[in-house]
């Protein structure tokens, strides 16, 4: 199953992908419009009135001996998307560890586990109440769905050049975090970057 999402993610069938994300979106985007419950059943009744026709059509040609009887869904109808009691139990396992990791993390930041780390929580949250004044969820659902659609396939055509980005952003980041942190610590001098770094002359 993880393997068909990836394949849709990179393109791998271009036909299907493009009728997952088209669907997706326009989907989504129907949602500015209209409820969420009258979008699915219409999206519902759509889809079931397409696999009926396609399989009275092809009903048909059967009994005029065009085409043998094969079901025309069969490969959907033979996906396999069940789950064993191991795995079940695995993945139940797996979302409560989770969820008590995610809850631990948000009571360190909330109670000040470590003043640097929320530091840069107060300012992400301060930061997101202007993202919420600019759009709503559904509009960062979209640009969600569109970024897993389009940033892996960009970044397989264009590689070296994210990753030389990438570098130089994190070089920079990093040095920005080790002027805070060493201002946070009084303000000392940068640690000598040389192995055996020459130790400070005695008075």
């Amino acid at each position: 199953m993880a393997s068909k999402v990836m394949d849709l993610i990179y393109w791998k069938e271009t036909e299907r992908t493009g009728m997952v994300f088209t669907g997706l979106v326009v989907g989504l985007l129907s949602l500015f419009q209209l409820s969420i419950i009258t979008v699915l059943s219409t999206l519902s009744l759509a889809i079931v009135c397409v696999t009926i026709s396609v399989c009275i059509y092809c009903k048909i040609l059967h009994a005029l001996k065009l085409r043998d009887g094969a079901h025309p869904f069969q490969t959907y109808l033979d996906w396999d998307i069940g789950l064993s009691g191991e795995q079940a139990e695995h993945y139940m396992q797996r979302a409560i560890f989770l969820c008590f990791a995610a809850v631990d993390t948000l009571k360190r930041l909330v109670f000040v586990a470590n003043l640097f780390d929320s530091l840069k929580f107060l300012l992400l949250v301060y930061l997101v109440t202007y993202l919420g004044a600019l759009c709503n969820g559904l509009t960062l659902l979209i640009i969600g769905v569109i970024a897993v659609f389009s940033l892996p396939l960009f970044y397989i055509r264009h590689q070296e050049k994210v990753d030389t980005w990438v570098a130089k952003v994190q070089a920079n980041v990093d040095n920005i975090k080790d002027i805070l942190t060493r201002l946070a610590q009084g303000g000392g001098p940068a640690p000598d970057p040389t192995p055996g770094g020459a130790k400070p002359k005695s008075q």
